[in-house]
């Protein structure tokens, strides 16, 4: 019994340790969180309610049917039921009918309340969409931070291990008598700094993780390890891209825009339901009733039986009914004019959104254009400051400058790798979302 709980616990152990060292890629990331999103799932109940709405209002279309029946017991002084004299006795009756009403006309509000549902229905579903679109753009944005910082991190490491090498080789000189023990502590004290910059941007690495986790909603996570997908290729970088052209396509598929396009179109539907009140109504309406009463007797004096009674009693009915709208302190007329203001909103809605749609276009293209040059640029930097600290590096060793100026050369060298790599990532990024917005499947969903 041991031996299985051992191998039972080594198994679940080794199941978490696995699944903790999984290599996450983009699309595995935004995959999770989309599934354990509350958000998301919050939206998807909003549509559930919207759908079950949308059927409630097909189904106002059947006839209303009721039924009642009674059972009553009266008590000193009342009428009877059969002579309408009245009586000083105790006696019950039972009553039972059958009532049915169908609307024939009603100014066409049931139709026009079925269609603006169901375009809110629509909007619901855009909703969700929107809403895990929204999602997928955060987890894009904490996965390549953590890209940013591993960079950083590496970076960080590069200079560790140049700062590590000349202070090997300035104690190494010290100890010949070659160079001065003050040459040793300036390059001891770059070679702190660069492990306090190193623990400085692990410290970010963590904490971007930790933001990526948090928007996966992956709980009992501490670290999570991304595939090696990007190293530091680059895709086909585009300065010249329509902005009309991108419009126009993102126009027709973002499902914010959409829904506000379905809101619109429901609001006109329930205005031109709401109308229907100011309308005349017809309905036809039908009925079955019958009753028992005690006091029912026959010639001889004996209480009729149920059966006889329930037969004999029975009152059949149908008509028809015309309701006109004459006067009711205007409410109906308000009730008009204020679902008309509320089209109106719907519509400049719309419009809000497809004006906030095409700025964030043209920033988006922009930007785009000014980050390919900021990427070009601070790629011939990383070159030039390389060039300039293999040329400082080997003076260093000839004693020809002093470890300030070689310092400060590896600095500048550093900088410039970070600003190449934060750039390309912030262009990646940028590219990536006009690609979608340019209709390409940058997330798998659906």
């Amino acid at each position: 019994m041991r031996l299985k709980t051992y191998i039972t616990s080594l198994f679940l152990i080794t199941s978490v340790v696995a699944f903790s060292q999984k290599l996450w890629t983009l699309e595995a990331c935004v995959d999770y969180a989309i599934e354990h999103n509350l958000q998301v799932k919050n939206t998807t109940y909003n549509n559930d309610s919207s759908k079950e709405s949308y059927r409630q209002s097909v189904r106002d279309l059947l006839p209303t049917v009721s039924g009642s029946a009674d059972y009553t017991i009266r008590y000193g002084r009342s009428a009877d039921p059969q002579t309408n004299d009245f009586v000083n006795t105790d006696f019950f009756s039972n009553n039972y009918s059958l009532n049915a009403n169908l609307d024939l006309f009603r100014g066409f509000q049931k139709l026009n309340t079925i269609r603006a549902s169901k375009f809110i229905y629509k909007a619901t579903q855009e909703d969700i969409l929107q809403e895990k679109f929204l999602l997928a753009f955060r987890v894009m944005s904490a996965y390549y931070d953590i890209k940013f910082f591993e960079g950083l991190v590496a970076n960080s490491l590069e200079q560790l291990e140049i700062s590590q090498g000349n202070y090997d080789l300035v104690a190494k000189q010290v100890e010949l008598g070659l160079m001065a023990g003050a040459d040793l502590y300036e390059a001891e004290s770059n070679l702190l700094g660069d492990k306090l910059l190193l623990t400085q941007n692990r410290n970010q690495l963590t904490n971007a993780k930790l933001v990526l986790i948090q928007e996966m909603n992956w709980t009992g996570a501490s670290d999570i390890q991304l595939q090696e997908t990007m190293g530091q290729e680059m895709a086909a970088m585009e300065e010249r891209i329509s902005l009309d052209s991108l419009y126009k396509t993102a126009r027709d598929f973002v499902p914010l825009v959409k829904s506000q396009e379905y809101r619109v179109t429901a609001a006109k539907k329930q205005m031109q339901a709401t109308r229907g009140s100011l309308y005349p109504s017809l309905s036809l309406f039908a009925g079955y009733g019958t009753s028992y009463f005690e006091t029912n007797v026959d010639q001889n004096g004996e209480v009729i039986p149920f059966k006889t009674q329930f037969t004999d009693n029975q009152s059949k009915f149908v008509g028809a009914q015309l309701n006109i709208p004459i006067s009711s302190g205007w409410s109906n007329h308000s009730r008009v004019k204020q679902q008309k203001i509320a089209y109106m909103q719907a519509k400049n809605n719309l419009e809000i959104q497809e004006q906030e749609l095409l700025q964030l276009l043209q920033q988006l293209v922009q930007d785009n254009r000014a980050l390919i040059a900021e990427y070009e640029q601070s790629a011939k930097q990383v070159e030039s400051q390389k060039i300039a600290f293999d040329i400082a590096q080997k003076r260093y060793e000839k004693g020809l400058i002093n470890a300030l100026e070689l310092f400060q050369a590896k600095n500048l060298y550093g900088v410039a790798q970070n600003q190449n790599l934060q750039v390309g990532l912030r262009l990646k990024v940028n590219q990536s979302t006009i690609d979608f917005y340019n209709g390409l499947p940058i997330f798998n969903i659906n």
